[in-house]
């Protein structure tokens, strides 16, 4: 009896750290995407800023009008987010999102988490051609 009620336990324990051990796969929404990209997400342009004390990894990044656009946005040192004034984009810490600018012109990229000293200063510029 001792065995089997030894074996039962052990079987259970095995299946529960089997369950807790998987890749969660799933987005925001609870949809299960195993490809690895966010399901819908077509964006045929994709800019990755990264973020260190107290500037972005480039001054200026370039994308087209009417297409969609993946940001994909990370720390590299301190905590940072960015917001795109004029458009739908805001990520606070690690993140990433799509939007579609439609109208060409200059956007400011700025830090959305007070950052420190330098704070202020960290800005670049989205061209929408």
């Amino acid at each position: 009896m001792k065995r089997w009620l030894l074996a039962t336990v052990l079987l259970s324990v095995l299946f529960v750290l089997a369950a807790c051990g998987g890749k969660d796969t799933s987005d925001e929404t609870g949809q299960v995407d195993n490809t690895g990209s966010t399901e819908g997400s077509t964006a045929s342009n994709e800019i990755n800023i990264t973020a260190v004390n107290f500037e972005f990894n480039q001054e200026e990044y370039t994308v087209k009008a009417g297409e969609e656009i993946k940001v994909i946005f990370a720390n590299e040192e301190g905590m940072h987010g960015i917001t795109i004034a004029g458009l739908d984009v805001d990520i606070k810490g690690d993140g990433e999102t799509t939007f579609t600018p439609t109208e060409p012109g200059e956007y400011t990229i700025y830090c959305n988490l007070p950052c420190g000293a330098g704070h202020a200063d960290m800005k670049s510029i989205l061209i929408v051609t």
